[in-house]
């Protein structure tokens, strides 16, 4: 589990394809302190375990089926990735609950500079924006944004000078593809309410003389 708060720009030293799948080498430093094999990393919004490591690097292996469904198998040696340690409970949510599972690719389709802030709208499917709102929370590239607006057809979000700096949204275009998953809270209570439109409703019970007689009431 993630919280979207990104915590340094890391870069692709190599990558290694084979039938197996992808293996990729990246260069970092801050996420290096206690990284240990095994370990869950986010890289671009994309829940990863490390396999190997050593003092500025470390490697991760990237499924078909992942680099299918994500921007992953996009990338080349030498991108940027938005790299963030899996969270401690005993620390701040400074983000949103993010669980690495992305939902869907989305493609930028606006790019406009509004006061300080670089205004993007991204171009999302349906099943993203169904769980998207005015002022929730959205995960691009791995980064916790508050949504501004929403249409049928995708969403805006506005990115401050310092994620502009800290992570590569900053860099974004107008046509470039961007890993999303949408609120997580938002799915478990979709879920929830449509199991409870399944189950039959419940009878409220009749309290008479016979009820509290059954219950030792009498």
């Amino acid at each position: 589990m993630f919280t979207g708060i990104v915590e340094e720009l890391g870069a692709i030293i190599s990558i290694e394809k084979s039938l197996a799948g992808t293996r990729m080498t990246i260069l970092a430093s801050t996420v290096m302190g206690d990284l240990k094999i095994g370990d869950s990393v986010s890289v671009n919004g994309t829940c990863l375990t490390v396999v190997s490591k050593s003092e500025h690097n470390f490697s991760v292996e990237v499924s078909p089926e992942t680099l299918s469904v994500t921007t992953l198998g996009l990338l080349m040696a030498g991108s940027l990735l938005n790299l963030e340690r899996a969270m401690k409970l005993n620390e701040r949510l400074g983000g949103h609950l993010v669980s690495g599972h992305v939902d869907g690719v989305g493609t930028v389709r606006v790019r406009q500079q509004e006061a300080n802030a670089i205004l993007l709208t991204i171009e999302a499917s349906p099943d993203v924006l169904h769980h998207c709102i005015v002022k929730g929370s959205v995960t691009v590239d791995g980064i916790s944004l508050t949504i501004n607006q929403v249409t049928d057809r995708g969403f805006s979000v506005a990115i401050i000078p310092h994620t502009a700096k800290a992570t590569s949204l900053g860099l974004k275009q107008v046509g470039d593809q961007v890993n999303l998953e949408s609120d997580l809270i938002g799915k478990y209570v979709e879920r929830l309410l449509q199991e409870r439109a399944q189950l039959p409703a419940k009878l409220t019970p009749v309290i008479d003389k016979k009820f509290l007689q059954k219950r030792g009431l009498l």
